[in-house]
This record gives C-alpha cells, structure tokens and sequence, in this order.
C-alpha cells in the first residue's frame, strides 16, 4: 500500500476508535499513529463495498503470548458477527495464548462483552488490575484481564502485568498501581 492509502484506512481507524472508546482509552493520535512503526503491533481491518474501513482490532505479537488492545466494530452494524469474525482471524494467526482486557463485568453491557469473549474460549481471570493512563491527566482504570486458551495462573498474571504495562503502556512504576 502507498501511504496516502495507508493514512487514509489508519485515520478510518482512529475515528471508529474515537466512536467507540471513551477518551481515556484511547491515545492522542500522533501516539497511536507511531504504534504503525513497532513490528509488535498490528491492525486487522474488515471493510465495506466501498473499501471503508468499517471494523478493526489492534493487537501486539509478544513471544510468549499476544495481545489484544482494541476490538471495534462500527456502531450502526454491532451484533451481526463482524467482531467474531476479526477475534477468530486475530486467534487463527497464531498457537501463543492471547490476552485481553474488559471492564469489570459490572452491567449488563460489560457482561455482554465478557460473555462475547467466552463464547470465544476466553477465561475471566481472577486478579485486580489497573489498566495505566494511556494519556497525560488521565487516571489508572480497574479492569480485568482475560485469556486464551485457559486461566492464568498468579505467576502467569504477573508477567503478563509486567509486559503490557512496559511494552505496551511504557508504564514502569509497577510498585505503586499494585492492588
């Protein structure tokens, strides 16, 4: 692809991101867009008839699991497997566990969303944890992690924690943000 075509599906992207996440969710867009030049990182895409971006989800190849940062689907054709479709694709990509962050299944919405991704083989793991501001003046956030193909173990968790809050967040005051 060119970059003109490149810059045009990743602005697609950051706008349905921007519909479909609250501001704290998200990073400003020159942040987001350098994400394009880590290897680690890779966006997945559906598109219309029309060549509109239309679906995406972004996620991080590490070398002992991968990561799942954002999944979204355009607002006015939620529901009709799309989602399911890219989650699927996302998994088929590789034989490492996959790991993902939900809110608190607190709800109806947000055990919709847990639901969705159990329906996948993904497990609700058992352990506080903060997700760290991905934006200056933005407070940390209570999720939960989940994890494909089964529940992580305490250790387990705690190096996950440990390679999303460095890599992914570049957050290294693990100390302070335990629960």
């Amino acid at each position: 692809m060119n970059d003109l075509i490149q810059q045009e599906k990743f602005d697609q992207v950051f706008d349905l991101m921007k519909m479909s996440f609250p501001e704290s969710e998200y990073r400003e867009y020159k942040n987001q867009r350098k994400l394009l030049s880590d290897r680690r990182y890779h966006l997945l895409t559906e598109e219309n008839k029309q060549g509109e971006v239309i679906a995406f989800l972004a996620g991080w190849e590490f070398d002992t699991f991968r990561y799942v940062e954002n999944i979204a689907v355009s607002p006015s054709i939620r529901g009709g497997g799309i989602g399911k479709r890219l989650m699927e694709r996302f998994m088929r990509q590789s034989t490492l566990p996959i790991i993902l962050e939900v809110e608190e299944p607190q709800d109806d919405l947000k055990k919709r969303r847990v639901r969705f991704y159990e329906r996948l083989g993904f497990y609700l793991g058992d352990f506080k944890y903060v997700q760290p501001p991905l934006r200056e003046g933005v407070l940390v956030l209570p999720l939960c992690i989940m994890s494909y193909p089964e529940k992580l173990t305490e250790s387990q968790f705690e190096f996950v924690r440990k390679v999303l809050y460095r890599e992914v967040y570049n957050f290294n005051n693990l100390s302070t943000q335990r629960h």
